[in-house]
């Protein structure tokens, strides 16, 4: 549903009608013309039932007070008075989104991709292929007509669940338990293709997956893969990951949540926060600090645990339909077999952060390759001057920056992939990844976003939403800044991440 568009007076409303009427038939466009006269006449004859006032007794002056909203959506159109909270709906046919964005088609119908101008393709195996094609259509056509309705209320589409749970790509890079076992390029491939139509759909997956299901099956028993994953794997139980804390964000390794062992199990005890999917999540991974090794120790917590609770983050302006959430633990029980052996120092989560940083730097890749889209054929439909958008020398421009970036992108995480399945990757080569990838994608949106003009505010046409994502995946995983420490370190031999400061002269 649309932003309601408020009139002042009658005679602004034949002014906003006219406009667009001109507009039209200046262009030849007459089915459009004739369909928005049919929709005029429909909506005064309606109008002047609704307000139950004579025809003769209507003047200027009783009609001044007034105010009529009307809503623009797929299906329906109401109309109402300013002086009564009550929709009235009068029966007027559907007004074509066409007619309120002319000359421009709006992301629930996706672009066809262009992005692969070095064709991209030919990289891939048939495997490979077939995948990015399947989740594509699956996208397209079942998510991107329902996403923006759901990033403005900052709601997450639970009734989606079984159908992103056919990409079948949760626990994409685990061998065994349910499932795929596909390889990094391959699980690349799936979240760039997710994130291209959503980016909060991505991070769902991704913290689900890459996060939550891939600690279990680095660092789990064997009894815990096989209680957990397969329902994991086809979206059954939901996952969620919590390692940052309040007071603990770039510093993660500083927790102050607390694991306290106890007969038959442990009391943990703590705070954790930005933690995505964790007020639905039913199985929660949290990480602890032993209050007898004093090490970082990992657990499974179960929803509906007794003094566990999240509570939704609220007023986020990116990845809105994503339920970032506090966790707050007061001596909740965790029994012996749901610690995580494979996690007795804070350097076991690397094992884990290592590929899911791969992950993330492929959502902002995924995410530009959308945006390229959009904008491309948003510039070949909007004309200006009597000519299309594409047609001006700066857009060109512009549009040839964007393809670049993306033919980079693309570049550089393909290269990360295969450093990974070589055993060659470090965690420099992850970071900096990571930090210049998401760089590049905060220019490539800011771009289109300059593209699109006005509509460049809307989140109707992607841009405006890509615009807003962007930001806390540039964030999170690892700050850009933190990120370019990591590689720093790694390149000079010299941590500065961390420095000791002995004296403040204040």
């Amino acid at each position: 549903m649309r932003p309601h568009h408020r009139i002042p007076s009658c005679t602004s409303l034949i002014i906003y009608g006219s406009n667009h009427l001109i507009d039209f038939f200046s262009r030849g466009e007459l089915e459009k013309f004739q369909s928005l006269t049919s929709l005029f006449l429909t909506f005064f004859l309606n109008f002047f039932k609704t307000i139950e006032t004579p025809l003769t007794s209507i003047n200027q002056k009783s009609l001044k007070p007034e105010l009529i909203s009307f809503e623009i959506s797929v299906g329906t159109m109401t109309v109402s008075s300013s002086s009564s909270s009550k929709k009235q709906g009068v029966g007027l046919p559907a007004l074509d989104v066409s007619l309120a964005f002319p000359q421009a088609t709006a992301a629930s119908v996706f672009p066809p991709t262009a992005w692969d101008y070095y064709l991209s393709d030919d990289l891939l195996t048939p495997e490979e292929q077939a995948l990015r094609k399947r989740i594509r259509d699956v996208m397209e056509t079942e998510i991107a007509p329902v996403m923006t309705e759901y990033w403005e209320k900052a709601e997450f589409p639970y009734h989606l669940i079984p159908k992103l749970a056919t990409l079948k790509v949760a626990g994409s890079s685990i061998k065994g338990y349910g499932c795929p076992g596909l390889s990094i390029t391959a699980s690349a491939i799936a979240t760039a293709e997710i994130a291209r139509v959503d980016a909060s759909c991505s991070t769902f997956i991704l913290v689900h997956s890459s996060l939550a299901m891939l600690t279990i099956g680095l660092l789990g028993s064997e009894e815990q893969k096989e209680k957990y994953l397969p329902s994991m794997a086809d979206l059954r139980l939901i996952g969620c990951w919590g390692l940052t804390e309040p007071d603990n964000g770039s510093d993660a390794s500083a927790l102050k949540t607390t694991a306290t062992k106890v007969a038959g199990g442990w009391l943990i005890n703590g705070q954790k926060r930005w933690i995505g999917n964790s007020t639905f999540a039913d199985v929660l991974v949290i990480f602890a600090k032993n209050t007898t090794t004093k090490q970082v120790n990992a657990f499974i917590l179960k929803k509906g645990s007794p003094g566990l609770s999240a509570t939704k983050i609220e007023n986020k302006i990116g990845l809105r339909m994503v339920q970032n959430g506090d966790i707050i633990m007061k001596d909740v029980f965790v029994p012996d077999e749901d610690r995580l052996p494979g996690v007795n120092s804070f350097q076991d989560t690397n094992k884990v952060l290592a590929a899911s940083r791969v992950m993330v730097a492929w959502q902002p890749i995924g995410i530009c390759m959308g945006v390229y889209d959009m904008c491309l054929r948003y510039l070949k439909e909007r004309k200006q001057f009597g000519a299309p958008l594409a047609a001006l020398q700066l857009n060109q421009e512009k549009l040839v920056r964007m393809l670049g970036n993306v033919q980079a992108m693309f570049l550089v995480g393909w290269r990360l992939c295969k450093l990974y399945e070589s055993g060659k990757m470090t965690i420099g080569q992850a970071g900096m990844g990571k930090a210049w990838i998401s760089l590049r994608a905060r220019e490539t949106v800011a771009l289109g976003r300059e593209l699109l003009g006005g509509n460049g505010i809307l989140a109707d046409f992607l841009v405006a939403k890509a615009f807003c994502d962007i930001e806390p995946i540039y964030t999170y995983e690892g700050t850009y800044d933190i990120n370019c420490l990591v590689t720093g370190r790694e390149v000079t031999g010299i941590a500065s991440i961390k420095p000791v400061i002995k004296h403040s002269r204040m």
